[in-house]
Parts: structure tokens; C-alpha cells; sequence
């Protein structure tokens, strides 16, 4: 009798347990390759099913990163940030910034930015910072900011704030790993920073369905862009 796979999304399939150089059916004709090649995709998706619920949690709270770069101001949504110091008078953090965003340009070259963590209740943020781009909008117009140690902006109403100056970088081929200083920083509010699992659950569907959108096609860029990456030693800005 035949052995019987399943194709996501095709018809069934009958192999024969001898070895045959190629599937038929009455509509299609596979190759055992092609087979193999379907069975490894498979598997490759089990596995990352089940690393994807250990990654999601691995993000951090939402922040504003706002930069300025030849007299222009600009910030984007970041979710991918992390404490890179363990001694309390000498404060560091890790950003990671996408090279197909306007704030990797400006943050390359200034060698500067800041974090600004908005409350719970300033998700209008991720609709006005997140989902256009500084390249077409002055997403600061209506923001009332002061300038940083660093020179990048801080947003007055927030959550909380560090202001920092990038002191080394990594290339992840899609994107840029930012080592820097935190020069100062203060909480605002005695309320709790903004979290995306959170913010998810509240926000519009248009906007959750734009935002799903901009990650999609980031997501398939990144695919391409991954490799190779540049060793080559960072050199701070003049």
C-alpha cells in the first residue's frame, strides 16, 4: 500500500515505500526533493514555533528614540533595548535600530540618541511615532522637547528618560547594535512604562493591522539582508 503525506495546502500525495524518483498524482507530480526540501521547511517552522513564545518575552518596554542629526529632529518606536552595565555609577544600554529606518542614519552619524518611555496611557504614540516616517513628517512638530546632554531631544511628557552617547556599534547586517553612555536620565511619572504585550491588546485594529503590515514587509527585508554582516571596527563620529 502507498504511504500518504500531507501537504499544507495541496492535494494529498501517495509516495510508495520503494524508493521512485518521483510523487504523482492525478494533478501533480513531485519530486522526492522537493519533498525532502518541503519536510526540512516543516520542521524549521516547528522549531521556531516554539522558540517565537521564549523570544516575544524578550522584548522591552516601548520607547520613543529620538535623535537629531543637521539640525533636524526626528524619533521611532523601539521595543529592543537592554541594560549593558552592572556597575551603578557607570550606566549603560543596548539598542538595536533597523537600517531601513530614518533614526539609523541619524543615530550612526550624530552618535547620539535618547530613550523616552511613555505611560499606559500614551498609546497614541505608537500610531504617531511607529507607523510614519520621519523621512516625510517632522514627527516632533507638535511635541514639546528640550535638548539633552547628548544633543538629541527629550520628550517633557513621558514616563521616564535616558539621554545617551553611542560608544561603540555592532553590524547585525540588517541592523545596527548600539552600545552607548547613558549621560542622565529621570523618571517623570509614578505610573509604570508602556509594554507592547500590553499595548497590543488596546490599540485599534487599523492601527494593529498597519502595524502588522510595516513589520511584514520589514520582516521579509530583513530575510534578505541578514548576511553578510560588516566586521569592520566602528569609528565614533567627528
Amino acid at each position: 500500500m502507498p504511504r500518504t503525506i500531507r501537504l499544507t495546502g495541496r492535494r494529498r500525495a501517495a509516495i510508495p515505500t520503494s524508493a521512485t524518483p518521483t510523487v504523482l498524482d492525478s494533478n501533480y507530480r513531485f519530486s522526492l526533493g522537493t519533498i525532502r526540501a518541503y519536510s526540512l521547511e516543516l520542521l524549521t517552522f516547528m522549531e521556531n514555533e516554539s522558540i517565537a513564545p521564549i523570544m516575544g518575552n524578550l522584548w522591552s518596554p516601548i520607547a520613543a528614540v529620538t535623535s537629531r542629526w543637521q539640525n533636524r529632529d526626528n524619533v521611532q518606536i523601539c521595543v529592543s533595548i537592554s541594560a549593558a552595565s552592572i556597575v551603578p555609577e557607570k550606566p549603560r544600554v543596548l539598542v538595536q535600530i533597523y537600517k531601513t529606518n530614518h533614526s539609523h542614519g541619524m543615530v550612526l552619524n550624530s552618535g547620539a540618541f535618547a530613550l523616552n518611555f511613555p505611560r499606559p496611557d500614551q498609546l497614541p504614540w505608537i500610531k504617531d511615532f511607529g507607523l510614519v516616517s520621519g523621512r516625510d513628517h517632522d514627527k516632533l512638530a507638535q511635541v514639546e522637547t528640550e535638548p539633552g546632554e547628548s544633543g538629541s531631544p527629550l520628550i517633557l511628557d513621558c514616563w521616564g528618560y535616558l539621554d545617551c552617547r553611542v560608544i561603540n556599534a555592532m553590524d547585525g547586517g540588517d541592523m545596527t547594535c548600539f552600545l552607548a553612555d547613558v549621560l542622565a536620565g529621570a523618571t517623570r511619572s509614578r505610573s509604570e512604562p508602556l509594554w507592547w504585550r500590553d499595548a497590543r491588546g488596546r490599540i485599534p485594529q487599523e492601527w494593529l493591522t498597519q502595524w502588522e503590515q510595516k513589520q511584514s514587509a520589514e520582516v521579509s527585508h530583513s530575510r534578505s539582508t541578514m548576511v553578510p554582516i560588516d566586521y569592520a571596527p566602528w569609528s565614533q563620529p567627528d
